[in-house]
């Protein structure tokens, strides 16, 4: 496509405004905001309703007022880790109080950041990773080293969020528009085993746009309209969200988003194909408060990506088209044309009132479905198949012009009530609660074996915690909880199921002093998927020359087509994480100068996993050369298949740290970890790089115009298990520039990726034949230089 007509389409949608900014601190640092936006759960009184309404002279001189306290505030700066958070035991504190490993993404980030993809928000948060590819708008979260499958939990609104497909990708991802997210929280390990089952690695919480973040304080009503364009071939995104208080005890906001983006280049200059995309979605919300303290939310969100996924092949010449011997390595993929849909819908409810000490609750009941549509629109070779009817395909990856479908429902319920009390010095906390979910896994495939890899069933999981959280006056913490979790897996072939008892302690000590530290022991539980579980079927070759056996028997010769034979095991037991860890809170006001602040984390921590599920190779093994002599031989296996592994260990250091001066402000985050699989002695190659985030700033002109700067330093882990190909290392520096004039309107700037990288930033599999897997090496190379700018205008009325 012509350039003029990449970037008309961006222009016509865009109008004539500018697009993307990104602000202030970033990720776990980003300092800015409204202090009533701050949160991610904001801190509010407890509820009551609203009093009679004051005369619209009033009301129009308080909303004045408060709009410019609020711009005050938000040009100051409130650090992220002051933020009030429940993420880390479902009691409001401040995440710099939090005697546990949590990270804060505040709405005033996110407006900063303009992001492309949920990665862009969270990547520098310490301890986490994103698994992206360009040509699928979805993302994986990786915290500590541990991802797929559940072993972060991912949850949207309090919406599990549990959508997997077997491929050249993450085993398990989600699809958010970052348009629509507030706030973020992310807990690293299973100190949060009250999230319930699966959490072995941590949880990533967000939450979605609502009426505080569109209606100021003194106001009825509020619009916000948005508008942003991006280089590196057209992007743009147009957005409106609004919200009204229709009385004292009702609520009503919606809003919705467009974005475009057509295929970008990576840092070589060579164009990536198919990381265009057309995101669509709308989000509505209704809050009611019956009576005093008591609030009822009914929220529901679409969204509609619509993409291609697969690589089609490289020339000679051309970047990232060898292997590490140098040989040429220019197959693409089988490519599908994608239309994703996703739906959530949750219905809570919340009671809290200040004098009320035996009641503080929390219920939710929630839908969430996946639809993965998608037709083949070009196969890995253009010799028609007679399999096919004569166009190109095979009886594995399907026939160009077939269809299949992935579908993926879940269900579910989370209640959980906090009970409060004194005796003598202590101060109690109990909060218990109840939580399940079930997930209904359907694939149709017309002409290809995606109902095998992919396979359907159901799982059903369950559990119930308690937790008890104690405060001495003001020098000791204690945090105690117990939780049961429950799993029942079935399909039409077989079942599976288990339960188990998972402990948790934490002792801080909590004087009024610079320093907090604390201890932590924490167990996680993780029940094997549907996938994990019932997988089977060929893993079709690309050529003749990757064609190895004949599945299922796993027989080499005559009519081999398959690479590999996947294997299901219903014997799978569940993984157990047992987490040990030493944390140190920082906290101090008025260092240097007054006003100013320093915020801080640091945690050192192992996490020792037994029955790790990993996928093994195993079988008679087969000696096939890689090429025409003198090229060397390689040894394949006919089987793979998920297997308990003995033990795994990942360990490592997170820190970060902010101090603001008002006018200025430095930061640093960073993260190191290894893992390895002890039965093998081999790397984990889910161990992401370690990375060092330096963040800084200046707030000039009375502090309406912010400028900063991000540089990431990423060092790849090598310590991986020879079928897998390293991440590149790399340094990704970013400039961001906000001005806010007046209250209503807001312009931001940013430059992306300033020196033009090429970065990959996760490792790859290596095929049997010791070549790369192509689409991934290719697809999940980021983009080169973006500049983006944005603007955003609000009105409001009383």
């Amino acid at each position: 496509m012509a350039d003029g007509a990449r970037y008309s389409r961006a222009l016509i949608l865009g109008a004539s405004v500018v697009s993307i900014a990104a602000v202030s601190p970033v990720s776990s640092f980003a300092q800015t905001a409204d202090q009533a936006a701050q949160s991610s759960k904001p801190a509010k009184p407890k509820q009551a309703k609203r009093n009679p309404a004051k005369p619209q002279a009033v009301q129009q001189e308080q909303a004045s007022t408060s709009v410019w306290d609020a711009r005050a505030q938000a040009i100051v700066g409130v650090q992220a880790l002051d933020t009030i958070t429940a993420a880390a035991s479902k009691t409001d504190e401040r995440a710099v109080d939090a005697l546990a490993p949590v990270s804060v993404v505040t709405s005033a980030q996110i407006e900063s950041r303009q992001a492309s993809t949920v990665g862009d928000l969270i990547y520098n948060v310490p301890g986490v990773w994103v698994q992206n590819r360009g040509d699928e708008p979805s993302t994986s979260i990786n915290i500590r080293g541990l991802q797929d499958f559940g072993r972060v939990a991912v949850v949207v609104d309090g919406a599990r969020q549990n959508y997997q497909r077997t491929g050249h990708f993450a085993n398990g991802s989600f699809f958010l528009n970052p348009e629509l997210i507030s706030g973020i929280d992310i807990v690293r390990g299973p100190t949060a085993n009250i999230y319930g089952s699966g959490a072995i690695g941590g949880v990533a919480s967000f939450r979605t746009k609502d009426i505080e973040d569109v209606v100021r304080a003194g106001e009825r009503w509020g619009v916000d309209v948005k508008t942003i364009l991006g280089s590196n071939y057209g992007r743009a995104l147009g957005s409106a969200f609004g919200g009204v208080h229709v009385n004292p005890n009702v609520d009503v906001f919606a809003g919705g988003t467009y974005s475009t983006q057509e295929s970008y280049k990576d840092g070589t200059g060579f164009e990536v194909a198919n990381t265009g995309n057309r995101l669509t979605s709308g989000i509505a919300k209704l809050t009611v408060r019956p009576a005093d303290g008591h609030e009822i939310k009914l929220g529901t969100i679409f969204q509609e990506d619509i993409y291609s996924v697969g690589q089609p092949p490289r020339r000679a010449g051309d970047p990232n088209s060898t292997n590490a011997n140098g040989a040429n390595n220019l197959s693409g993929t089988s490519i599908y044309r994608s239309d994703v849909k996703n739906y959530t819908t949750t219905l809570g409810w919340k009671y809290s009132q200040p004098d009320d000490r035996w009641f503080d609750w929390d219920a939710k009941v929630y839908w969430n479905r996946t639809e993965n549509d998608q037709v083949k629109t070009a196969h890995t070779s253009t010799t028609p198949s007679v399999f096919c009817g004569g166009v190109p395909g095979n009886a594995v990856s399907g026939c160009i012009g077939s269809n299949r479908g992935y579908l993926l429902d879940t269900v579910g319920v989370d209640v959980y009530n906090t009970t409060r009390f004194d005796t003598g010095s202590w101060r109690h906390a109990v909060t218990y609660g109840l939580d399940a979910f079930q997930d209904k896994v359907s694939t149709q495939d017309r002409t290809g074996t995606s109902e095998v890899t992919t396979p359907g069933g159901q799982r059903t999981v369950s559990g119930g915690f308690v937790q008890w959280k104690a405060n001495y006056t003001s020098m000791l913490e204690v945090i105690g909880a117990l939780r049961y979790d429950n799993y029942q897996l079935s399909s039409a072939s077989s079942s599976s199921g288990g339960d188990r008892l998972s402990p948790k302690i934490t002792v801080g000590l909590v004087p009024t002093a610079v320093v907090t530290p604390y201890v932590s022991y924490a167990e996680g539980y993780r029940a094997p998927s549907i996938t994990e579980t019932l997988v089977s079927g060929p893993h079709s070759g690309a050529t003749v020359n990757d064609s190895f056996f004949r599945c299922p028997s796993g027989t080499p010769g005559p009519g081999a087509d398959s690479t590999f034979c996947f294997v299901p095991n219903p014997n799978l037991r569940p993984e157990v994480g047992k987490n040990k860890e030493i944390g140190f809170n920082i906290k101090k006001n008025d260092l240097f100068t007054a006003g100013d602040t320093l915020r801080g984390k640091i945690n050192v921590f192992r996490n020792d996993i037994s029955d790790f599920i990993d996928q093994v190779a195993y079988g008679n093994p087969l000696v096939v050369p890689t090429g025409p002599p003198p090229a060397p031989s390689i040894t394949v296996l006919p089987f793979l298949q998920y297997q308990n592994v003995a033990s795994a260990r990942i360990q490592g250091l997170e820190a970060e740290a902010m101090y603001d001066a008002n006018t200025w402000f430095f930061g640093l985050s960073g993260s190191y970890q290894n893992g390895k699989n002890l039965q093998t002695g081999f790397g984990l190659y889910s161990v992401p790089p370690q990375k060092v985030t330096t963040t800084a700033g200046v707030r000039l002109l009375d502090r309406t115009l912010i400028l900063s700067v991000m540089w990431t330093s990423v060092i790849a882990n090598t310590d991986i298990p020879p079928t897998y190909t390293p991440a590149t290392s790399y340094d990704l520096v970013n400039l961001y520039a906000q001005y806010q004039p007046r209250p209503d309107l807001t312009l931001n700037f940013s430059v992306e990726n300033l020196l033009n990288q090429y970065y990959r930033p996760y490792a790859i599999p290596v095929g049997s034949t010791g070549d790369t897997q192509n689409d991934v090496k290719w697809a999940s190379a980021g983009p080169g230089l973006v500049v983006k700018g944005g603007l955003k205008y609000h009105f409001g009325g009383i």
